[in-house]
């Protein structure tokens, strides 16, 4: 849809301008868990291939490895935020208001990424945001990938609430992860992902030196290796641990589309002399990574 002719140039200038500002200005959580992947069509397959072989002794002649391949099929959403500013404030050299929703529309489409990224790790025992490559839940059992060397069953999702005990069974068990080889996956697993009511808890397990549960004085192995964000966007006895510290992510943000000013248009029928309107729009969605990057404590 074009920019219409009959709103006042600056004002698209400084609706495009204001809105990239804020958007480009805002601190994402979002990428500590998800990782971008940009888009050339409307819809695609994401495709990957499994882990490098190990080296073999070659003493005796060399044995032929081969790669698995990973696929997801993904098709990103319409996303879109409109505001106004009317005719008389803008008459009124009030000007500031419009520049003032426009930073908004850019804070909360940088929000809504956290949203969907956090949302979709905490919702990753089930299929509201789609399954993994493997075709089962995020959080599963029961995980073994197809025409892989090593298909002995792998769990990443636990039913423990959040105690340093519960979190070292669940950071143990990420650590044995294997890869399709049947070799440890070597992530680094530093960040533990809480609710607000899990807050104290997680500072108890990555900022405490100390065992906050004994009187001994014994050692907290994590203090300084694991650190941990707060998301509104987890349920109240969820926690999750990610390996956050590589390239790839456990959540896939799927971009097809920046957000971007799609539209302006006039309102006359709105009071105040009419409206401004500027329409905001953006294409992408959140998918599914490698379950070996996250492990579920509790749901």
């Amino acid at each position: 849809m074009p920019i219409s002719s009959s709103v006042p140039y600056h004002l698209v200038v400084g609706a495009r301008s204001g809105f990239l500002q804020a958007f480009e200005a805002a601190t994402p959580m979002w990428q500590r868990i998800a990782q971008r992947v940009d888009l050339g069509a409307k819809s695609t397959d994401l495709v990957d291939l499994g882990a490098t072989p190990m080296p073999k002794n070659s003493k005796s002649g060399y044995t032929m490895q081969d790669y698995i391949e990973k696929r997801i099929a993904v098709t990103p959403d319409d996303w879109d935020i409109t505001v106004h500013i009317s005719k008389n404030a803008v008459k009124d050299d009030q000007t500031g208001t419009l520049d003032q929703r426009v930073r908004s529309a850019g804070e909360r489409f940088q929000q809504h990424f956290d949203q969907l990224c956090f949302s979709a790790l905490n919702a990753g025992d089930g299929s509201t945001y789609g399954t993994c490559y493997d075709g089962l839940s995020f959080f599963n059992n029961s995980h073994v990938d197809k025409g892989a060397t090593y298909t002995t069953v792998q769990d990443n999702n636990y039913a423990l609430g959040l105690t340093l005990t519960n979190f070292n069974t669940v950071w143990t068990a990420a650590m044995n992860f294997k890869d399709d080889h049947g070799q440890p996956s070597r992530y680094n697993y530093d960040l533990l992902v809480v609710p607000p009511a899990l807050a104290l808890s997680a500072a108890q397990i990555t900022d405490n030196t100390e065992d906050a549960t004994t009187g001994n004085r014994a050692i907290n192995p994590f203090n300084g290796k694991v650190g941990y964000v707060v998301s509104q966007d987890f349920d109240a006895t969820a926690w999750a641990l990610v390996a956050s510290a590589h390239a790839i992510k456990p959540i896939l943000l799927v971009m097809r589309e920046e957000p971007h000013l799609e539209d302006a248009w006039v309102d006359p029928n709105q009071p105040d002399g009419g409206w401004y309107a500027f329409k905001f729009s953006s294409r992408y969605d959140v998918f599914y990574g490698d379950w070996r990057l996250s492990a579920l404590g509790q749901t």
